[in-house]
């Protein structure tokens, strides 16, 4: 595998392909994102990683400090640096605007934390842990956090649980956003 990581060193989706830099959710102001278990742009301790290279697909632990006239916040945590045309969406959720924070593996797919609600991402839903092809260098992993000043509830006509991550990006208007990006390697 580390052959086909090698191969594909120089294909990434790119950062510019981000739901940080949809025109509708670039907002400012910017608020801070942090987490006990890993500092901005710092790799990612391994429990993190996907249970299928010997992770544990434990979402991170984080913080923030909720925007005023938040309605409800948009969780998207996307890889930039997947070999594919745009970047791999590991979990989208929509959070209550009391929360201020999220515990260790509170984005599960079965039993997320209270105030979460877990919609569908690249595979499936809930936290799905990197799993960057071996060899294919670093993976950033963009944790982006956008404060809605309108709730999500439906897009289309239909759940928002049951629409693709896309939709739910075009269909959110952000009125303040906050990210922390981590990194993961598999040599």
């Amino acid at each position: 595998m580390a052959i086909l990581g090698k191969l594909l060193k120089n294909r990434r989706a790119g950062d510019h392909g981000l739901a940080w830099h949809l025109p509708n959710l670039a907002a400012d102001p910017i608020f801070e994102v942090t987490s006990p278990d890993f500092t901005h742009e710092s790799p990612l301790p391994k429990v993190h990683a996907s249970k299928r290279i010997g992770g544990r697909d434990v979402s991170p632990a984080l913080a923030w400090a909720t925007p005023d006239g938040t309605a409800q916040l948009l969780l998207v945590v996307e890889d930039p640096d997947a070999p594919t045309g745009s970047p791999f969406v590991h979990c989208v959720a929509l959070l209550e605007p009391t929360l201020a924070e999220l515990p260790r593996d509170a984005l599960r797919a079965e039993d997320p934390a209270s105030g979460v609600s877990i919609l569908r991402s690249g595979w499936g839903r809930g936290y799905q842990g990197p799993a960057p092809i071996k060899g294919h260098g670093p993976h950033r992993y963009a944790f982006q956090l956008f404060a809605m000043a309108e709730p999500i509830t439906t897009v289309g006509g239909k759940s928002a649980a049951t629409v693709k991550p896309r939709d739910i990006f075009a269909a959110a208007k952000a009125v303040a956003r906050g990210r922390i990006d981590g990194f993961y390697e598999r040599p």
